[in-house]
């Protein structure tokens, strides 16, 4: 996939950048149905949420968005079921440094509307995506592109056209990881029509990848988006059926009803309900594998009692007043595993030894001797909330943190329902929390710093705690220009140690993909490391 020239070895360990998922569904193949019998022109129904955004690939950075933007677009490269990068509109990506790469391109690329894919299909984006006043969320992808500001429209200078199949980028420092990063939506190209009228654009993208929106009014807000098949796709990833239909439902328990009553094909969410029975219910048809995902909640620094040596204080103490053992095992039935560190275990490079991760351990008795102390500053008299989204499945283990807290601190604690992701997401960006709130990260590629560096990195558009530590920031950026992924980590596990110290976010747990499919429906059902099924794999046999 990334060609190191002669004499040059450290990307090498890039294509085995995320432990190898497969295997870990009940029946071993995770295929359900008739195999024999299939329809190439069926539609596959699957589950999803309603967008945050308009569908811009640089402002979808919430998984709502983000599946659907993944299905319509084709970038430099793709993830194969593992996470290993596998090129797509890249011919070729080389470099000699880590720092200047040059990027040929494939030719037989176009958008659905017929217009070529060429090279500044890509730059011509990224600058677009890159500037200040177009507010994208993922605008901090571009930051080690010679000539991004943070502060002001700034040309990404680092950017040359070569011709309309070559492109090169130089970046501000040495950057490993920086071809792995290529597959995210964020470096998605754009046709010339998006530009004309962006608004426009985001209600019906034209996009380059395996699926196309099924004409005006394929999106449904708040209720559905309908996607056919691309044949003019030239990528990998060609579909095994006619399109995917993406209902946006409020709770996953009506989801997996659906799936039950053979009215959805796939699911990629258990409701909490269902963990002790999904095996049973649907035994050649579910899956519960590993995947890049980390969970857990944060306390803004911009409430009272959150911040300063007071703050510190009570992070730590609602931290070890947290049983995780016992939640993990009677609220999600083996689905979920304590977390260690604000990873992944499934990304390479992974420690589960780390200095302070003591502090994720139940331990009463210190949890309440800092609560204390922490009052001893100043009382504590409210409660506290964890606000998360009802239509996210999060109510029960939300209720078994807060009466941990609770009990273990004697202090009122409860969750706090916001109806949906995207209005919960709204709160977070808006700072308008008036106290914790859930959080979790699904890596948008197998790397360590993507769970760090977009969540708590400074001016990081999913930094809703707002934390801001220089010395975090430092090592971020030292791990991001080492000469190799392996040196890099080293920092990136330094950056962790720090955050133990400081919990801008309290980890909570790792979360398996749990999923189920309707097997009279489909087959050749497979979920990805990221826990994303592969819909155009996925095979139509009603």
């Amino acid at each position: 996939m990334i060609k190191k020239r002669a004499g040059l070895s450290a990307l090498a360990v890039l294509g085995a950048t995320a432990i190898a998922l497969t295997g870990c569904s009940s029946n071993g193949s995770g295929n359900g149905g008739d195999s024999g019998s299939t329809n190439a022109s069926g539609i596959v129904t699957t589950n999803g949420s309603e967008p945050q955004n308009p569908l811009i690939p640089s402002n979808s950075t919430e998984t709502g968005g983000g599946k659907i933007i993944t299905s319509i677009f084709e970038g430099l490269i793709s993830y194969d079921a593992d996470g290993k990068p596998v090129n797509e509109v890249a011919k070729s990506i080389d470099t000699d440094d880590s720092k200047t790469y040059d990027i040929t391109l494939n030719t037989n690329y176009t958008f659905t509307n017929g217009e070529k894919v060429t090279a500044e299909s890509f730059t011509k984006a990224w600058n677009w995506a890159a500037q200040k006043s177009n507010a994208q969320g993922a605008s901090y992808f571009f930051e080690n592109i010679e000539g991004y500001s943070a502060d002001e429209d700034s040309e990404l200078t680092g950017l040359e056209v070569k011709s309309d199949d070559e492109f090169t980028v130089t970046l501000k420092s040495a950057q490993s990881d920086f071809p792995l990063s290529l597959g995210y939506s964020a470096f998605m190209p754009l046709p010339s029509s998006f530009y004309d009228d962006t608004k426009a654009f985001g209600e019906n993208p034209v996009g380059n990848g395996p699926y196309k929106l099924d004409g005006e009014g394929a999106w449904t807000h708040n209720q559905s988006i309908k996607l056919v098949t691309n044949e003019d796709y030239a990528g990998k990833r060609k579909p095994k059926n006619g399109g995917l239909t993406i209902t946006f439902y409020t709770t996953q328990d009506t989801a997996y009803a659906d799936v039950q009553g053979g009215n959805l094909d796939v699911l990629d969410a258990i409701p909490d309900a269902a963990f002790a029975t999904y095996k049973s219910d649907f035994p050649d048809s579910n899956v519960n594998q590993a995947a890049a995902i980390f969970q857990g909640f944060y306390l803004p620094y911009y409430l009272d009692h959150w911040k300063g040596e007071e703050g510190k204080l009570r992070r730590e103490a609602v931290s070890m007043a947290i049983n995780r053992e016992q939640i993990t095992d009677k609220i999600f039935d083996g689905t979920r595993t304590p977390a260690k560190d604000f990873t992944s275990p499934v990304i390479d490079g992974w420690s589960d030894d780390l200095e302070g991760a003591d502090v994720l351990e139940y331990n009463p008795d210190e949890a309440k001797k800092l609560w204390a102390e922490a009052n001893d500053i100043a009382p504590y008299d409210e409660t506290l909330t964890i606000s998360y989204n009802a239509d996210g499945g999060h109510e029960a283990w939300v209720t078994a943190v807060t009466n941990s807290i609770a009990n273990t601190l004697d202090i009122k604690a409860e969750g706090n329902a916001i109806p949906t992701f995207q209005e919960a997401l709204d709160i977070q960006t808006q700072d308008k929390l008036t106290g914790g709130s859930r959080t979790g990260w699904q890596a948008d590629y197998p790397s360590l710093y993507n769970f760090l560096g977009p969540t708590m990195g400074k001016g990081s558009s999913s930094n809703y705690a707002r934390y801001d530590s220089a010395e975090y920031n430092e090592l971020l950026a030292k791990g991001r220009s080492a000469s190799s992924v392996e040196e890099g980590n080293k920092y990136f596990d330094q950056a962790q140690e720090l955050l133990f110290q400081d919990l801008p976010e309290i980890p909570l747990w790792y979360s398996n993909v749990t999923g189920v499919w309707a097997p009279d429906n489909v087959t050749n059902v497979k979920f990805g490391w990221d826990s994303v099924p592969l819909y155009y794999d996925i095979e139509v046999t009603k």
